[in-house]
């Protein structure tokens, strides 16, 4: 006796139950360096430095720390700032995952002339 089973169509099993999706850790490291260089405005002065991340993710959650390089005389807070918000609003547009905590490091204030150059 031949037995017929019905094949339920893809659109009818819930998108959850039909995978995952894995994102590895060195593309949230990317996504947050590049976020971060896009809230200083993407072209570091003359000597500088791009920004460097590091990512702990856990259950859809990223923990970043953001490494900068950073001109001065500038307001250094408000460019942290900009970056805090610039790397969580990325990664958790890009990526899907909550971002609870980005640290932000300045490892290196540079004079710059104002032409955007360095200075000795």
């Amino acid at each position: 006796m031949t037995r017929v089973v019905e094949a339920r169509p893809s659109a009818s099993v819930p998108a959850a139950d039909r995978g995952a999706l894995e994102i590895a850790d060195r593309v949230v490291t990317k996504i947050a360096a590049r976020a971060a260089g896009e809230a200083l405005g993407d072209t570091p002065p003359t000597g500088v430095a791009a920004p460097h991340a590091e990512v702990a993710v856990r259950d859809s959650r990223a923990r970043v720390r953001v490494g900068l390089e950073l001109g001065y005389p500038s307001d250094i807070a408000a460019q942290c700032a900009s970056v805090r918000r610039q790397v969580a609003s990325k990664v958790r547009e890009l990526a899907g995952m909550e971002v609870p905590e980005v640290t932000v490091v300045v490892d290196r204030l540079l004079r710059v002339d104002p032409q955007g150059g360095r200075t000795r």
